[in-house]
């Protein structure tokens, strides 16, 4: 198409009418105000619908009127192709192309095509009344926009122009003549009669030459970039009120010659924003790849540019980049970061007080430390004469198992005041001793791994005090000695045991040893400070030497009772955990397809996340795990530890693809955060803001989990099993502390993110805040829900309903990183055996644990002040 004239009316239409043409006014009686009838204007009906009121203006591609819409009542404009155009079929063809690409770009800040239709042979459009005045009118009669007003309209047109592009449109001819200013000032890009598809565009002119890019001017097809030039010149004029080009530079850029330097804005307008100075001369750069990337990219480097909104002004989904550069960069307020530093001491040191009375661990005598146990565990192998003192050793602490339910089933006052007698023991130190290195079949080494098959191997379980509980010793392969078996001293298993065996009546064994034994023994009676609680002792010796002693204890499974059968409730609420894990997990995979597809998925960002977990995997077998100088155990030992990190990595990489492009775009302030720390950003404010939010909402969710175990007697009701402080692991040292830290942390993202998908699915499909909150409280509630043997149901379900409650305001008002730190610290919280008796020996990972969130707090919210006085100013005259 032959180029038009630089000052030619488009499609725009104006309140103050636009001269047409060769400057006849629409108000003159001649010809070139006649509709396609050649009747007055004022009064046509056309196509039996719109009544012409006046001629708006004339352009190469046609005339433009404004018109009434009889159907709707409405104000519209109609944009008539020329007469001697009808028989052009390449006119034709743009005129139907203007209609087809405008429709597809459906923007505040861009004008609105109706429809196509005919009159006496001519085709007109129909589109959007603006009533206004075009931007080069505008111009030309006030000279500039004052800088506020165009810091604006700068904005409104990089969103209009970022929704065309959104929609794979170049708008190849973008100028102030085809920028419309309402009556409310708000801009509007009208007149893609010009138009392609991103791709499409072909080689020649094409366009308005003084507001062509130098790509366009040398013949060669149009691109985003050649849009984001034209922005460039467009915002050049809107701030100086000058053109950027003169007609030398015009024909040096269509000769190829890029050395010819555009004035900078400061050189005609001296008083122009450095900052919108930098913008422009970055839009006209004549290397299209350093020009920005998108025009959101040039609203965000606009002063004051928030490229979040301007994204989601524009409809398009910002970048991972623009959502970490996003939100608000001020420092938290003193007294709000105080608060938060406050809520987290008070009730680390709350909870480190009532723990003890929910905590297994703390309600067991810890009289001796683990060294002292080790030391203990290898004199009873001596004394039963096994040397313990060569080969490989291995030893930790564990939970009775069975133990707590059945206590529970006595449904009595102080119900749990029998964990702190000597018998039956709640907590136990295992100890083992191999003659060769133990290479366990997992990633550690524990009372079961690796199998006990060993020959000359031993085990035992001591109680806290160090007393036996239970032994066992694998004889050698081939036995040397051919003598019969000699009489055992079985009263010594029973003193190790801390107790009289002429307290127990001999009866007959029904126990098998897991050993080979050639004498077997057993004995029934009671404990000593548990009268009520009956016992059976079994035991084993081969060639002189026990190999098996076992206290049988009433909640002792002994393998012949059947399959556990768990109730219908817990059958009901793991089936629909189970469907709902593997329904979100099956609809994240495809969903993350499609953004891999479509391109929109943060592959970078879920390949952080990835080499983090798996990162994270590596330093806890790093810290925790047993040693040996040997490379091919060592090596085995990390594969292990790696093959679970691989797939829980894999498992992230695929939920966080499907989640983050959705947040980003209907939920983007959940990422922020997040992107920012992803991003490396660790000093950010909006991190340290997240960081003490998180850990004060995961010290209030402790505190709730905590009431579970204080408040029942307080109303009279028997307290519940003692979960707390499961990770008597933990009492070994700072090692193992350590370790619960990453791998509690790392284990917890995958569910929280699963979570926060259906948190974005569900507001994405519903698009109301307070109806995702109502169909995913009862979700979680089943996810949280772990009434086990509450004896308040309604109390339990009140504490059940405010951790979910809570679960939901972190996420929803502080976002996905809080959401997750604050899960950590209640995992960890609830895990670790807290105590406020700090100079004993067991107070090890209570005392880090308290220590290191004390520590990240008062780094939250060092992060959070964003360089300010860390306590505002001391004086008001500072």
């Amino acid at each position: 198409m032959a180029n038009r004239p630089d000052d030619e009316l488009t499609i725009g239409v104006t309140r103050d009418v636009t001269r047409a043409g060769s400057g006849s006014s629409p108000s003159d009686s001649s010809d070139t105000r006649r509709p396609p009838s050649s009747q007055s204007v004022s009064g046509s009906i056309i196509a039996g619908r719109y009544r012409l009121v006046s001629l708006l203006g004339r352009g190469g591609m046609g005339e433009v009127y404004r018109a009434d819409d009889l159907t709707l009542d409405q104000p519209v404009a109609l944009k008539f192709l020329p007469e001697d155009a009808a028989l052009d079929s390449s006119r034709l063809a743009q005129f139907h192309n203007e209609l087809r690409v405008a429709r597809q770009v459906s923007h505040k800040n861009v004008c609105r095509l109706y429809d196509v239709g005919e009159s006496e042979g001519r085709r007109f459009l129909t589109m959007q009344y603006v009533d206004g005045e075009d931007l080069a009118s505008l111009l030309r009669r006030i000279g500039r926009v004052p800088h506020d007003k165009a810091i604006q309209i700068a904005r409104q047109l990089c969103a209009g122009l970022a929704a065309a592009h959104e929609r794979g449109v170049v708008h190849r001819d973008l100028k102030p003549a085809n920028v419309m200013i309402d009556g409310e000032g708000n801009a509007l890009i009208t007149d893609f009669g010009l138009a392609v598809a991103t791709g499409d565009a072909t080689r020649g002119l094409a366009g308005t030459p003084r507001y062509m890019a130098p790509e366009q001017l040398r013949g060669e097809p149009a691109t985003l970039k050649s849009d984001i030039y034209a922005l460039g010149l467009v915002l050049y004029e809107l701030f100086t009120g000058h053109r950027a080009r003169d007609d030398y530079s015009i024909e040096a850029l269509r000769h190829g010659d890029t050395s010819t330097e555009t004035i900078a804005p400061s050189s005609r307008m001296r008083d122009i924003d450095p900052g919108v100075e930098r913008v422009i001369m970055r839009c006209l750069e004549a290397d299209a790849a350093r020009r920005p990337g998108s025009a959101l990219s040039v609203a965000a480097a606009l002063p004051g540019g928030d490229p979040l909104a301007a994204a989601l002004a524009a409809g398009e989904t910002p970048s991972p980049e623009m959502l970490a550069a996003a939100g608000e960069a001020e420092a938290l307020p003193v007294a709000r970061g105080l608060a938060w530093l406050a809520c987290i001491g008070a009730g680390l040191v709350v909870a480190a007080i009532a723990a003890p009375a929910a905590t297994e661990a703390r309600l067991v005598p810890l009289d001796r430390p683990p060294l002292l146990l080790a030391d203990r565990a290898q004199q009873v192998l001596a004394s039963l004469g096994y040397d313990s003192t060569g080969g490989d050793a291995a030893y930790g602490f564990r939970l009775a198992g069975g133990y707590r339910s059945w206590v529970a089933r006595r449904k009595v006052r102080d119900t749990w005041s029998i964990l702190r007698s000597e018998h039956p023991p709640g907590v136990q130190f295992w100890y083992r001793a191999s003659p060769s290195l133990m290479t366990p079949t997992g990633v550690q080494r524990s009372y079961v791994d690796p199998p006990f098959t060993r020959p000359d191997a031993q085990r035992l379980i001591l109680d806290t005090r160090g007393q036996l509980v239970e032994f066992q010793a694998v004889p050698p392969v081939v036995d040397p000695i051919h003598t019969p078996a000699a009489d055992i001293r079985w009263d010594q298993l029973f003193e190790l045991a801390g107790l009289r065996q002429a307290s127990f009546r001999a009866v007959s064994p029904q126990w098998t040893p897991p050993s080979y034994a050639d004498t077997r023994a057993a004995w029934e009676g009671t404990m000593p400070d548990q009268q009520d609680v009956s016992v059976r002792i079994e035991a084993a010796a081969y060639r002189g030497l026990p190999v098996a002693f076992t206290i049988v204890w009433p909640w002792t499974q002994t393998g012949r009772e059947g399959p556990f059968v768990r109730s219908r409730t817990d059958r009901i609420a793991g089936a629909i955990f189970i469907v709902l894990g593997v329904a979100l997990l099956a609809v994240a995979g495809i969903v993350a397809r499609r953004h891999l597809s479509a391109g929109r998925g943060d592959v970078r960002g879920a390949t952080r996340l990835a080499l983090f977990v798996v990162g994270g995997f590596a330093l806890a077998w790093l810290v925790a795990t047993d040693h040996v100088a040997d490379v091919a155990v060592e090596r085995a030992s990390l594969r292990r530890a790696l093959e679970y990190a691989t797939l829980l990595a894999a498992l992230m990489w695929i939920i966080y693809i499907a989640l983050e492009p959705f947040a980003r775009k209907f939920w983007p302030d959940l990422m922020l955060g997040w992107s920012r720390l992803l991003s490396g950003r660790l000093y950010d404010a909006r991190i340290g803001r997240d960081v003490l939010a998180g850990l004060g909402l995961g010290v209030i969710w402790l505190l709730l989990n905590l009431a579970r175990y204080v408040l029942p007697p307080v109303f009279g009701y028997p307290a519940p099993s003692p979960r707390l402080g499961g990770a008597v692991s933990t009492l070994l040292g700072v090692r193992e502390t350590v370790q619960l830290w990453l791998v509690s942390t790392l284990n917890e993202l995958v569910p929280v993110l699963l979570l926060a998908f259906l948190f974005v699915a569900l507001r994405w499909i519903t698009r109301r805040t307070a109806l995702t909150i109502a169909i995913a409280t009862p979700i979680l509630f089943v996810y949280w829900s772990a009434f086990g043997d509450a004896s308040a149901f309604w109390l339990e379900f009140t504490l059940e309903l405010a951790i979910v409650a809570l679960f939901a305001f972190a996420l929803i008002r502080f976002g996905l990183l809080t959401a997750l730190i604050a899960t950590v610290v209640f995992r960890i919280g609830a895990a670790i055996p807290l105590t406020t008796d700090v100079g004993h020996w067991s107070a090890t990972p209570s005392t880090w644990t308290i220590a290191a969130a004390i520590a990240i707090a008062c780094f939250g919210y060092y992060a959070s002040r964003a360089g300010q006085p860390l306590f505002g100013r001391l004086l008001p005259g500072d």
